[in-house]
């Protein structure tokens, strides 16, 4: 059962998002055919986002480099939920998506989801 104050957590973070982010997209790759091959199929989903750098105290080298980009996206409206493997687009830099958190504490709402992405 949803919780009202992740309902009301999920829209400050869409208005937050929505006020200081950027339009962009999350682009998931679905595998070719099996049996018939051919390129795999691409399909984008757009979203209200923030890229943003990640702390140096956090920046490691191997887990997380200094061209990664700590990614908040606005839950609200998303056709998907990102996962680890999936593209997004912000401010015309691709990145991969290394690691997906979608803040769903009470298991029915996704409050923002905050990837790790590391450039394409």
């Amino acid at each position: 059962m949803a919780n009202p104050i992740y309902a009301r957590m999920q829209a400050t973070a869409q208005r937050l998002i929505a006020k200081f982010g950027q339009v962009g997209t999350v682009t998931r790759l679905a595998p070719p055919d099996p049996v018939l091959g051919g390129d795999p199929v691409e399909t984008a989903y757009p979203a209200t986002l923030v890229p943003l750098t990640y702390d140096a105290r956090y920046i490691n080298g191997t887990t997380i480099t200094t061209a990664d980009r700590e990614i908040y996206i606005s839950s609200v409206g998303l056709g998907i939920e990102p996962e680890a493997g999936d593209l997004v687009s912000a401010g015309g830099v691709q990145y991969h998506i290394v690691a997906a958190d979608p803040n769903n504490f009470d298991g029915a709402t996704n409050v923002v989801f905050i990837i790790q992405g590391r450039i394409a």
